[in-house]
């Protein structure tokens, strides 16, 4: 059986990527810090050019990408540092206000539950002695409780460690030649798919550029709103809390849920009645509707506007490949095999199968012989 040309390059291209995605999959442990370095370096490589730019050229490259990824790192940890004022706050007012809940909780269900003509005992004086016995744990026991626990998941936390040490220093490497790298990337192209390749970039970069300018005008505008909707309400940790919210909308659903977990039981803890639950109504709610009908349409566009059931299923999909790692580059990525999809979707379009030209000579010589 003889393959024709077409045939043998596509069982050549097909090979290859089955190839490529079994590395990928054996590697996978290892290549996260490296796969998230790469992502983070082409979101910050603008930066770096700007930045050499502003400067007329005479900026040393190994001072831009210092100074690049030196903001990067400030404002990541500061992002981690807004937990902190919430924990140190929190924890005294659980201690204080937890009983209170306890015997309200208590007091609304006896009744509730007697109108249904169920008689429960609540032992809600052994609940309260637990929690109390937990939130009043001293530093030291805390202290041991968590060394304990990395001695058990040592592998985890070497991990972890790991790769907060690798991801920056893949980081700075990969600026400091990023130029370099794309351009050996593309010498691998073959030339008669370089010009359709060029293209398939170009677009790829508009979309994600116009895909994280957006995102970002979208955290710092939340950021503000539901620092100010929490404050109205005379939250004391809005600030924060609202900050965290509104940069943590950058990972779609699980940003916006933990936040409003976090207002919800500040809110509990601090006013100890449903204000809580109305303040987290009206403030959340209505910054979700700003989000989804205002902020995201006109700062991020239509352009690579995914259908919601579309953005859930990339979240699940990439959660399950890679992890946490897969959450946070699931929107990018999806919005990359849009431009793709459309590419497809296009050719399909255009190609004999669908038109139903590759008929036609057929039905022609049928027709002619008879």
């Amino acid at each position: 059986m003889q393959f024709t040309s077409t045939q043998k390059r596509a069982a050549s291209w097909t090979a290859i990527v089955m190839l490529c995605a079994l590395v990928l999959w054996l590697l996978a442990p290892a290549l996260t810090p490296f796969v998230v370095a790469a992502v983070l370096a082409y979101a910050l490589h603008p930066l770096v050019r700007r930045l050499d730019a502003w400067w007329g050229g005479r900026l040393p490259r190994v001072l831009a990408v210092l100074s690049v990824e030196l903001l990067f790192l400030i404002a990541a940890l500061g992002l981690v540092l807004l937990v902190v004022p919430i924990l140190s706050k929190e924890l005294p007012l659980m201690r204080e206000q937890l009983p209170l809940l306890l015997d309200r909780l208590g007091d609304w269900l006896r009744p509730l539950l007697a109108q249904f003509g169920l008689r429960v005992s609540l032992d809600l004086a052994s609940l309260k002695a637990l929690l109390l016995k937990y939130l009043n744990t001293n530093s030291e026991d805390l202290l041991a409780s968590l060394l304990s626990s990395l001695k058990l998941g040592g592998s985890v936390a070497l991990a972890v460690v790991g790769n907060a040490v690798l991801i920056p220093v893949a980081l700075f490497y990969l600026l400091l030649d990023w130029d370099r790298f794309v351009a050996r990337a593309v010498e691998l192209v073959p030339l008669p798919l370089r010009e359709a390749y060029d293209r398939f970039m170009d677009e790829a970069d508009a979309v994600l550029g116009q895909y994280l300018r957006g995102q970002l005008l979208v955290m710092l505008a939340l950021a503000v709103y539901y620092s100010a909707g929490l404050a109205l309400f005379g939250l004391d940790l809005a600030v924060p809390i609202g900050v965290f919210t509104g940069l943590a909308v950058f990972v779609p659903y699980l940003g916006f849920g933990l936040g409003l977990v976090l207002a919800l039981l500040a809110g509990l803890l601090q006013f100890a009645s449903a204000k809580a639950l109305v303040m987290v109504g009206v403030v959340y709610g209505l910054g979700q509707l700003i989000e989804s009908f205002f902020l995201t349409p006109r700062l991020v566009g239509e352009r690579i506007g995914l259908h919601p059931l579309a953005v859930i299923f990339a979240l699940l999909s990439f959660g399950q490949l890679f992890g946490f790692v897969g959450v946070l580059v699931a929107l990018p990525a999806s919005a990359v095999l849009l431009v793709a999809m459309r590419r497809l979707r296009q050719g399909y379009m255009e190609s004999r199968l669908y038109q139903g030209t590759a008929l036609n000579p057929v039905s022609t010589h049928e027709t002619d012989r008879a």
